[in-house]
C-alpha cells in the first residue's frame, strides 16, 4: 500500500520528464540547428525538382507541388536537344582528367619525397604558387597554345591541359612524407625500382588519399564551363554544362521545366561519386590534416 501511495501525479510527471530527457541527445540544440541548416540548403534542390516536372504556366503560378509536364520536359531534353550526348562528352572528359591527374599527382608526390635532385624545393615552391592561381589567369595563354597545336574542337583540347594538378601533387607529397622512411629502404633492399615501390607499396597504403583526390577532381572536371565554352565550337563535342544552355530556348519562350530538368540530371553524377567515395574522401583529408 505504501508503494501505491508514492505514485502521485507529481512523481509520475517527474518520472516522465526524466525519461524524455534520457531519450534526447545531449546536445539537442546542435541537432536542431543542423536540421534547420539542412532544410534551408535543401529547399532550392527540392524546388528545382518540382520545377523540372512543371510547364511554364505552372511555374509562373508558383505551384509548390509536382507538375504535369515531366514527360514533355524529358522529351525536349533528351529527344530534341540530345542532353545524353553532352553527358557522354562530360563523362569522357571527367574520366580522362581524373585518371590523368591522379597518376601525375602520384608520380609528383613520389618525386618530391623519395628523390633527390637539384632545385627540388624550388620546383615544389612553383607548384605551391600554381596552387594559389586560378585557372582563369592562364586561360588566354592556354587558348593560344591549343590553337597553335590545332587541337581546338578535339578531346585533346578538353583534357590534356588539365592532366596535372598542383593540389594533387601537394596532397600526395604530404601523404607520402608521413609514411615511415624504412619502407623505401626495405623496398630498395628487395630490389624494387621506384615504379614497383609506388605500385606495390605506396598505392595500397594510399587508397583513402586517392579516393579524396578522385572526388575533388571529378567534381572539378564535371563542372568545368569556361574552358570548354571557349575552346569547343563544334556542338557535337559540347559538355553538359554548356549543353544545358540549349534547353533554355523553346519555340516561343524560355522553357524553365526542361532547363531545370537538365540541371537536376547534370548534378547527379558528382553526387553519386561523392556518395560512393564518401568514406575515402573523409579519411583521406583527415590523414592529411593530421600531418
Amino acid at each position: 500500500m505504501a508503494s501505491i501511495s508514492q505514485d502521485t501525479p507529481q512523481v509520475r510527471t517527474r518520472t516522465l520528464s526524466a525519461r524524455l530527457r534520457s531519450r534526447l541527445p545531449q546536445r539537442w540544440y546542435a541537432h536542431i540547428i543542423l536540421w534547420i541548416s539542412c532544410i534551408i540548403l535543401g529547399i532550392p534542390v527540392f524546388y528545382a525538382i518540382i520545377v523540372a516536372t512543371q510547364s511554364n504556366g505552372e511555374v509562373f503560378r508558383y505551384q509548390f507541388t509536382l507538375g504535369s509536364a515531366f514527360s514533355d520536359n524529358w522529351h525536349m531534353a533528351f529527344a530534341q536537344r540530345h542532353l545524353h550526348d553532352y553527358m557522354v562528352n562530360s563523362l569522357i572528359m571527367t574520366a580522362v582528367i581524373t585518371i590523368g591527374k591522379t597518376i601525375t599527382a602520384l608520380l609528383a608526390g613520389l618525386a618530391f619525397v623519395y628523390f633527390r635532385f637539384p632545385g627540388k624545393w624550388l620546383i615544389f615552391g612553383f607548384v605551391l604558387i600554381t596552387l594559389m592561381m586560378p585557372t582563369e589567369v592562364l586561360i588566354i595563354a592556354l587558348f593560344r597554345l591549343i590553337n597553335n597545336l590545332n587541337w581546338d574542337n578535339t578531346y585533346l583540347a578538353l583534357t590534356v591541359p588539365f592532366l596535372a594538378s598542383a593540389t594533387g601533387a601537394f596532397l600526395f607529397r604530404q601523404h607520402f612524407a608521413s609514411l615511415p622512411p624504412e619502407l623505401s629502404e626495405a623496398a630498395q633492399l628487395d630490389g624494387a625500382n621506384p615504379l614497383q615501390f609506388l605500385i606495390r607499396v605506396l598505392v595500397p597504403m594510399s587508397w583513402n588519399t586517392i579516393g579524396a583526390m578522385v572526388v575533388v577532381q571529378c567534381i572539378y572536371a564535371w563542372n568545368m564551363y569556361t574552358w570548354p565554352n571557349m575552346i569547343i565550337s563544334d556542338q557535337r563535342l559540347d559538355v553538359v554544362q554548356v549543353g544545358i544552355g540549349t534547353l533554355r530556348a523553346g519555340d516561343s519562350a524560355i522553357q524553365y521545366g526542361p532547363l531545370m530538368l537538365g540541371a537536376v540530371i547534370a548534378s547527379l553524377p558528382p553526387v553519386i561519386v561523392f556518395i560512393l567515395l564518401q568514406k575515402q574522401f573523409m579519411s583521406g583529408f583527415s590523414l592529411t590534416v593530421d600531418k
